[in-house]
């Protein structure tokens, strides 16, 4: 993948569901467990330092409000995949899980394993940190 209109082409491609948020953002609306759960993917890019594009993947799981910031980084400390961080969603703090990859070496396989395994995986961390709700 060279670019993220490529990376759009692909997700339309393989059917996820997409809407545009922005230029340079997109959002699938994953369905899990036989549609009996979903979780809302985003996908941007953003430049490091030296202009280098990257892909980030990320999915709100959690208001910040009550929640247990011990635990928060327990997960950052074993997770292999995934980092959590506090993003503004709509105006309201929340605990977002995310994955950053260099455009270099993302294919096809890599970009359908990012999404399915942060949405998983986000849901799974929000339903242990709602009480079973499914918000995003």
């Amino acid at each position: 993948m060279r670019n993220f209109d490529s990376i759009r082409s692909h997700l339309q491609a393989a059917q996820f569901r997409l809407t545009d948020h922005d230029v340079d953002v997109l959002c699938i609306e994953l369905s899990l467990e036989q549609g009996t759960r979903h979780q809302a993917i985003f996908l941007s890019e953003l430049d490091d330092d030296d202009g280098r594009p990257y892909l980030r993947v990320s999915t709100a799981v959690a208001p910040i409000t009550g929640l247990d910031a011990k635990r928060a980084l327990i997960f950052n400390w074993q997770s292999r995949v995934g980092y959590l961080a506090i993003g503004d969603l709509d105006g309201v703090p929340h605990l977002q899980l995310c994955e950053n990859r260099p455009y270099d070496g993302l294919d096809a396989a890599e970009i359908d394993r990012l999404v399915l395994e942060i949405g998983g995986l986000g849901d799974r961390m929000e339903r242990m940190l709602s009480a079973g709700g499914d918000l995003f």
